[in-house]
């Protein structure tokens, strides 16, 4: 069978290709296993993205509980999500080198097993400080399992197909939002709070036997040697990054401290860029940011990510502290927003394919925008139907920008660079993301009472500034050229 290879993908040439043999009832036993394999396959690596988001969905519903078992101020419990993000964007850089040095599927295996001792530990803490501490254990199997499971995605699926394929490997992920938010308040209702991070052990233990069972084992590629200079530059970079955007503005650490870290942050990943240039296989290949698609993925979904992040952590305190509702009332509500995330995904592939990516890029980031900033309106007097409509086109609009940001990334990207473009894409979303949760925690820090009291009024602001920050991103968008992933979407101009 001859091999032809087709914008960086390796696909058998049709003409040239055996007929199969045929079983008695006239099915392709090869053939029939090939197709429930490429359907299997992204479900199965998608198991550890559920994890992540009942475990993230879980634990921002359970902030107001954890305070008080912790007795500490529900503001600083950001520091249980944003140091999980801040692990995973330190770590993430060395996914792709370990992919490509180990094979994508072992690596996968052993970034869930990390990530299932880190719930473990999480669900034994006794302090804020050890759930932190478990959170970036937690953190470190995260920081593996996005990239490589995405990688092991597109590197298997045919380009003409990867929106799709991508569409199946999210929707997995989304059933973790869905039932995220009930089962935070179930557990909260009837039983400690421990076991909102316990309930990730049987999960994770079914997905590591469906990944070994469904999941391509990609073979190891030259990886070369380890980045270990770029590691500490990245390393020391985004940590800093991340830990002054955490203290900025609610006095965590001294002015001085916050100053010298920015520098820290700013020195280091400029060192890193001249490193980059002069090294031939660097830990971040930020060169693919020359590529249209792939810098208009990056940071414009990172701009939009800055914005979006701070809403897991200000929508439970606007629900259960500032509104008084129990654990389970607003997980009952915020499930809507997941819902809208899960009804979206049967319609990104065929709408990438009537308008391309640039039309619907920005018609979702002015639905984003309007939808994130809609929160502002809730207070007591509010109609839980308006709440329940509000979010559920919010998730629906924001699944469609995701999808669609995620996809475009690889849309101009070789298959050897795939799990280059992966960890960039995925280092980038996680600063991202963190920066956001600070960004909500300044806000709402900035519009509190003296006595420190929440009151629905107070994130009025909070909710309107993040939803127009979401609006940077229009220039980034605008700037795509109008065919920009027209192969990867299906479409003929």
């Amino acid at each position: 069978m001859k091999i032809a290879s087709v914008a960086g993908d390796t696909v058998a040439t049709a003409t040239e290709v055996a007929p199969p043999v045929e079983s008695p009832r006239g099915a392709v036993p090869h053939e029939r296993k090939g197709a429930v394999g490429a359907r299997l396959a992204p479900l199965a690596v998608a198991t550890a993205t559920l994890m992540e988001f009942v475990d993230s969905t879980a634990l921002s519903t359970a902030l107001p509980t954890l305070a008080r078992a912790f007795q500490s101020d529900p503001v600083h419990l950001k520091l249980a999500l944003t140091s999980y993000l801040l692990a995973l964007a330190v770590f993430a850089p060395a996914s792709g080198w370990a992919a490509d040095r180990f094979g994508a599927r072992r690596v996968f295996v052993f970034a869930m097993v990390v990530f299932l001792l880190g719930s473990a530990l999480c669900g034994m803490s006794q302090t804020l400080w050890q759930l932190v501490a478990a959170r970036i254990v937690q953190g470190v199997g995260g920081a593996m399992m996005t990239p490589v499971g995405r990688a092991i995605i597109v590197g298997s699926a045919p380009r003409d197909r990867l929106v799709s394929a991508m569409a199946w490997f999210t929707m997995p992920a989304l059933i973790g939002p869905l039932i995220g938010p009930p089962i935070a308040g179930f557990i909260l209702s009837f039983a400690e709070w421990r076991w909102i991070f316990y309930v990730n052990l049987p999960i994770g233990i079914a997905g590591i036997a469906a990944v070994l069972a469904f999941a391509p084992n990609l073979p190891p590629e030259d990886a070369g040697r380890f980045d270990s200079t770029g590691f500490v530059l990245t390393a020391v970079g985004v940590s800093a990054l991340v830990v002054a955007g955490e203290s900025l503005g609610v006095g965590l650490l001294s002015t001085p401290v916050e100053v010298g870290l920015a520098i820290t942050a700013l020195v280091t990943l400029t060192l890193y860029v001249r490193h980059a240039r002069n090294t031939a296989k660097p830990i971040l290949h930020v060169a693919l940011l020359t590529r249209p698609s792939v810098r208009a993925s990056i940071l414009g979904g990172s701009l939009v990510r800055l914005g979006l992040g701070a809403t897991p952590f200000l929508m439970p305190l606007l629900l259960q502290v500032a509104l008084g509702w129990t654990p389970a009332k607003a997980g009952a509500v915020t499930i809507a927003s997941s819902a809208g995330v899960l009804a979206c995904k049967p319609f990104a592939a065929p709408l990438l394919k009537r308008f391309g990516f640039r039309p619907v890029l920005l018609a979702t980031l002015l639905g984003t925008a309007l939808l994130t900033a809609v929160p502002a309106l809730y207070d007591a007097a509010t109609p839980v139907w308006f709440m329940l409509v509000t979010l559920f086109a919010g998730g629906l609009v924001r699944s469609l920008q995701f999808t669609s940001t995620n996809s475009m990334t690889y849309a101009n990207v070789e298959k050897s660079e795939v799990s280059q473009a992966s960890t960039l894409s995925t280092v980038a979303q996680q600063i991202a993301m963190s920066l956001g949760v600070s960004f909500g925690g300044l806000l709402l820090h900035a519009t509190r009472h003296g006595d420190g009291t929440l009151t629905a009024a107070q994130f009025v602001i909070p909710f309107i500034v993040i939803g127009a920050t979401t609006l940077l991103a229009i220039p980034v968008y605008l700037r795509l050229p109008a065919n920009t992933g027209a192969a990867i979407a299906g479409r003929t101009t």
